[in-house]
């Protein structure tokens, strides 16, 4: 099937539906699902506006209102995860995932599904070292802080997905994977984006706990953005039992929604032309889920996961044969996603606007019937009843969190905050209220350590991944990584790259979308969030 990915958003959701039909106009086919690397931006309404993490004077409406409201309805299924630029209020309602619109569904704060028979998963956010052991305690309305730390990565998501033993087809994150950059063409990145070579020479670039699952998941493909610049690595993996054959992901990070930038890219991905031409539970997932019930933590205490070290009576969390047919009972034998989607908000009226709208936590009836039906805790309900209890939102909040992060313990078992760029970004949004790099060290941890040195032709893999600007064929090498060189499923080097007619692509003359190709309202389009992509205004901590 015919799968399309594409990196920041940044609530350009009409552009990126644009771009697809100009493709598949142009292309050997339809697309059949739209994969988004987070900075979704689902935003309803004003109030949604100000749970976004940039400085007010970037936030504009976009266009996803639309969606939500039944204006416009995806043309294609959409999956996605949450970056460090969303509507965190909005996704917060669907920690285990849900409809976001109609044909637009979000993976959650972690999250697998299938979709015909391609199993798909993502974790949302970024990592930060210092909020990675808390638990999910940030609720509306947030302040200073937990705006931002709602968004941060938490090692309780990073180990559900630890238990995953089956093969995952496709994984999703906003950050890159540490030390993913030296399987790739380095050269050529740090060409492109000069001010990364301090953290890439110090293996400091990207998440850790991204790096982590890379390892243990071992995907196929890997997809991320966050860092606005496309990239492609090949990373072979080591396999502990000599017997088994190393596995190999394809990793491609792309930019964000821009003209005649690399934020798209559509692949071929192999199917089973026998499963459901529909979004569908994981029965694995849902059985860890199940099993990992009992860890949900709705504090910001720091705390470890369980391991075997002779502290934890369970440590494996792992789905058994047993679990995953207690699931399939829960769920009649049905693992088909239901189109439940509702609204929870009141939309964006153009006409009336509400600059003074309340903000609400809302438990939303999705999550609501998803915790009913599997038997597992809805966070936020437990986050309501603990803010009754414990008053643990708002500015005792912020003090906490403050005192938490000037204590001289260890914030986390990885030795730096990697999402965190020592250099500026002039590709980026400036936070001025960001903190500062963290700088404590840990002994246990090995992330630095890559598990194969990359080889040649990995460095130069980027050719095997096409450019959707270049035409008359979606799939053709870029023009600006034109190398005789592709990979296959096994991860061996091929000759050429060819198109789907069986033409040689080094052959084929590389043409740029052009003004006079492009639909008359892709010539006129306004780019009202302008701000947000100048050079002036950059993050020094958080990328776009």
């Amino acid at each position: 099937m015919r799968v399309a990915v594409a990196g920041c958003c940044h609530g350009e959701l009409d552009k990126i539906y644009e771009t697809l039909a100009l493709a598949e106009r142009r292309g050997p086919g339809p697309v059949d699902l739209l994969l988004c690397c987070g900075d979704f931006q689902a935003v309803r309404n004003e109030a949604d506006l100000r749970c976004m993490a940039v400085p007010p004077k970037y936030r504009h409406m976009q266009t996803f209102y639309r969606y939500y409201s039944g204006e416009k309805k995806a043309p294609v299924l959409t999956l996605f995860i949450g970056g460090n630029h969303e509507a965190s209020n909005h996704l917060q309602e669907l920690p285990y995932g849900g409809w976001v619109a109609p044909n637009i569904y979000y993976l959650g704060l972690a999250g697998v599904v299938k979709y015909r028979g391609v199993r798909i998963g993502g974790i949302s956010g970024i990592f930060k070292s210092h909020d990675y052991r808390k638990g999910h305690f940030e609720c509306p309305p947030y302040n200073s802080s937990t705006v931002r730390s709602i968004y941060h990565v938490r090692n309780i998501e990073v180990y559900k997905l630890k238990q995953l033993r089956q093969p995952i087809d496709i994984f999703l994150s906003h950050d890159w994977p540490r030390s993913i950059y030296h399987y790739g063409n380095k050269k050529q990145l740090l060409k492109t984006k000069s001010f990364f070579r301090q953290e890439v020479e110090n293996n400091t670039l990207g998440s850790p706990a991204a790096s982590e699952l890379l390892e243990h998941l071992k995907p196929t493909y890997w997809f991320s953005a966050h860092l606005h610049v496309k990239f492609a690595a090949l990373m072979q993996h080591q396999e502990k039992d000599k017997g088994q054959t190393a596995r190999t992901t394809r990793f491609l990070a792309l930019d964000k929604c821009l003209p005649h930038r690399d934020f798209l890219q559509i692949l071929e991905i192999e199917h089973d032309p026998s499963a459901p031409d529909c979004l569908e539970y994981d029965i694995e997932w849902l059985a860890v889920l199940r099993a990992t019930n009992d860890l949900i933590n709705v504090t910001q205490h720091l705390w470890n996961m369980p391991e075997n070290n002779g502290l934890h009576a369970r440590w494996d969390y792992s789905a058994t044969e047993e679990a995953m047919k207690e699931v399939l009972e829960k769920l009649n034998h049905d693992l088909k996603v239901p189109c439940n989607f509702s609204v929870t908000a009141a939309c964006y009226d153009p006409s009336k606007p509400q600059t003074q709208m309340q903000l609400i936590h809302r438990i939303n009836p999705q999550t609501t019937e998803f915790c009913a039906q599997l038997g597992i805790t809805d966070i936020n309900v437990r986050l309501q009843k603990s803010k009754a209890e414990h008053n643990l939102c708002g500015e005792d909040e912020e003090q906490d969190d403050v005192e938490s992060n000037d204590s001289g313990e260890d914030r986390s078992e990885y030795n730096t905050d990697t999402s965190a760029l020592s250099s500026i970004n002039p590709d980026e949004i400036m936070l001025d209220e960001e903190e500062g790099e963290d700088s404590i060290v840990s002994a246990h941890s090995d992330m630095n350590t890559p598990s194969v040195e990359p080889s040649d032709q990995a460095s130069d893999f980027s050719a095997s991944f096409s450019d959707v600007r270049i035409l008359p064929c979606s799939m053709i090498v870029s023009s600006d990584d034109t190398v005789d060189y592709t990979v296959d499923r096994e991860g061996k080097s091929g000759g050429t790259v060819e198109s789907g007619n069986g033409e040689d692509l080094s052959k084929v003359p590389l043409k740029r979308l052009s003004g006079e190709h492009e639909p008359e309202q892709r010539k006129k389009i306004k780019r009202r969030n302008q701000a947000i992509y100048a050079a002036v205004d950059d993050d020094d901590d958080d990328a776009a």
